[in-house]
């Protein structure tokens, strides 16, 4: 029996982790329908729209679709309020393929009803002798846990890529001076980064230039990647960039200063973490280090003490 509600666990567990991972795919990745198409036009073969409906995936023939009639049906009783901080932290997380506030809000519920749904499950086939009360206790704390992990994860995104985007700027900030120094603008030094680096910032500075090649100003394109970017760094380098243009200041001069400011606050952050790591490490010493250590210290001390004369004395008969 304990096998079998292992084995029911896992299923459950490893099918709620299949949908958040389905929830927070890449959803504007193109038309699949028109991809199959092309493919199909391509080798020269004809075929009827269910033959190309049947050859997508799985997923995106039945889970996307639940997921997206779901999250339609929850955003209608969420407040507007809570989409619009919900789509805010999307851009902040870098918009992780291509999510959106209602596929996030679909895979908070799915998750929840997953969780309480698994232990509803444990409390039918065993744990008999568990009151209501209790049994109501334990599924609503997994409810409320399973509602809120997307929620820490999209936090944990948030925080990654705000770090890659800080221990990026001073590099990228330099090769930026460079190709200004050398003659370039600063739109062409901004696609020298993009070409060179494949990171956070590369793709925050990727999306600058397309908005301004569709017909957005620069001044207001490095201000929307600031607002996603939502870290003061990038707030004061957009803010020099902006002044400087219209001050008509030497950009290579400016660049040169955000640049070296850039790395003195890397070194102070660095200098930071370096001392909040003895403080960190405290919790470790104490209940695992610690403990083993006195463990493999004492014991022989103790072997020889219940073998010695003074066993009678110390631990009596």
């Amino acid at each position: 029996m304990e096998l079998i509600l292992i084995g029911v666990i896992a299923f459950i567990l490893v099918g709620a982790l299949v949908l958040v991972l389905v929830g927070l795919r890449d959803a504007n990745r193109g038309d699949p329908l028109q991809k199959r198409l092309e493919e199909f036009a391509a080798r020269g073969q004809t075929a009827t729209l269910e033959e190309i409906e049947l050859s997508q995936p799985f997923s995106e023939r039945v889970l996307m679709p639940i997921a997206r009639r779901l999250g339609d049906f929850v955003t209608r009783f969420t407040p507007q309020n809570a989409l619009q901080a919900t789509a805010r932290r999307i851009e902040l997380a870098g918009s992780p393929r291509g999510l959106d506030p209602t596929t996030f809000w679909a895979a908070r519920f799915i998750l929840a009803f997953l969780l309480g749904g698994l232990f509803i499950f444990l409390f039918t086939v065993g744990l008999k002798d568990w009151s209501w009360a209790r049994k109501f206790i334990v599924i609503a704390f997994f409810m409320v846990i399973g509602f809120y992990i997307p929620d820490l994860l999209l936090t944990s995104k948030i925080n990654r890529r705000q770090k890659e985007i800080r221990k990026a700027m001073p590099d990228a900030l330099d090769l930026l001076t460079i190709c200004v120094e050398a003659g370039l603008g600063f739109d062409g030094a901004m696609a020298k980064v993009v070409a060179k680096w494949d990171n956070e910032l590369s793709l925050a500075f990727a999306r600058v230039l397309q908005e301004m090649q569709l017909g957005k100003l620069r001044r207001e394109a490095l201000r929307d990647m600031a607002d996603r970017v939502g870290i003061p760094e990038m707030t004061s380098f957009v803010a020099a960039i902006i002044q400087s243009e219209q001050l008509g200041v030497s950009m290579a001069k400016v660049l040169r200063i955000q640049s070296d400011q850039m790395r003195i606050r890397r070194r102070q952050r660095a200098e930071e973490e370096a001392h909040k790591a003895p403080i960190k490490m405290l919790i470790p010493l104490a209940l695992l280090i610690f403990p083993s250590i006195c463990i493999v210290l004492m014991t022989p001390a103790f072997i020889i003490l219940m073998r010695s004369a003074l066993k009678g004395v110390l631990f009596g008969n």
